[in-house]
């Protein structure tokens, strides 16, 4: 039997994961809105968190669509289905596939049809996530208490503090990024696109203050996310020819 990354077996598995995803999100998301009413929320406010909620997952929705795209070049379309519905972040996955791929000596240009060198990429992208899955329930209760404590006792530090904290997450796919600004205009490619999301979130900064756009508070990342995607599909022929 050959192997294939877009097997029946594969797509039933995948089926079912993600099925077990939409459920628990239901789930969760009935007993939320059955929570806020008990909190005494109208519904109202209610319906206005759920939209706003909504509008916000679009943008993440076109990334992770992105990611399927780009990983089942060589992954099929199964295992970056499951990834990318689980775990949703394509600045994991690629670089957990590639970096698998050039120890084994392979390369990621067609699709994978040795299962074992599948088997490995699949190993590593799981086995590199798990201590994100565990440790939160550790971790979570002390760093939110510091936070709290640290916002009782100044609060000017405290937004210091979280706003370094998510530029340092953040700086941590920097390296994606200035890559490869040795190899050309094409290189600045994700510098460009990274610009214009920063200049997409000022304009929006200044909306919200100047124009007194309040609303625009909810929608803020998600226009720079989608403005910045955007802007990469148009820059990247232009450029890269």
């Amino acid at each position: 039997m050959n192997f294939s990354t877009n097997s029946l077996f594969l797509y039933v598995v995948a089926a079912c994961i993600i099925v077990f995803v939409l459920a628990q999100s239901t789930f969760f998301l009935v007993r939320a809105y059955r929570r806020g009413k008990q909190l005494g929320l109208t519904a109202k406010q209610l319906r206005k968190t759920v939209i706003s909620t909504a509008v916000f997952t679009i943008a993440p929705a076109i990334s992770f669509l992105v990611g399927i795209v780009t990983l089942s070049k060589f992954l099929g379309i199964p295992l970056p289905w499951i990834r990318m519905s689980v775990i949703g972040a394509i600045t994991y996955e690629l670089p957990a596939a590639t970096s698998t791929a050039n120890a084994l000596n392979v390369s990621l240009s067609e699709m994978i049809t040795d299962p074992k060198v599948y088997s490995a990429i699949a190993w590593v992208m799981t086995l590199g996530i798990i201590p994100s899955i565990i440790l939160p329930p550790f971790l979570m209760k002390p760093l939110r208490n510091g936070v709290i404590k640290l916002q009782n006792r100044d609060q000017k530090w405290s937004d210091l503090f979280m706003t370094s904290m998510f530029l340092g997450m953040i700086s941590a796919f920097l390296g994606m990024v200035f890559a490869d600004v040795r190899s050309g205009l094409v290189g600045w490619i994700p510098i460009f696109v990274l610009l214009f999301s920063a200049a997409l979130m000022g304009i929006c900064g200044i909306l919200i203050k100047k124009c007194n756009m309040k609303w625009l508070e909810t929608y803020a990342m998600a226009i720079s996310m989608v403005g910045a995607m955007v802007f990469a599909v148009v820059i990247t022929p232009v450029i890269g020819g």
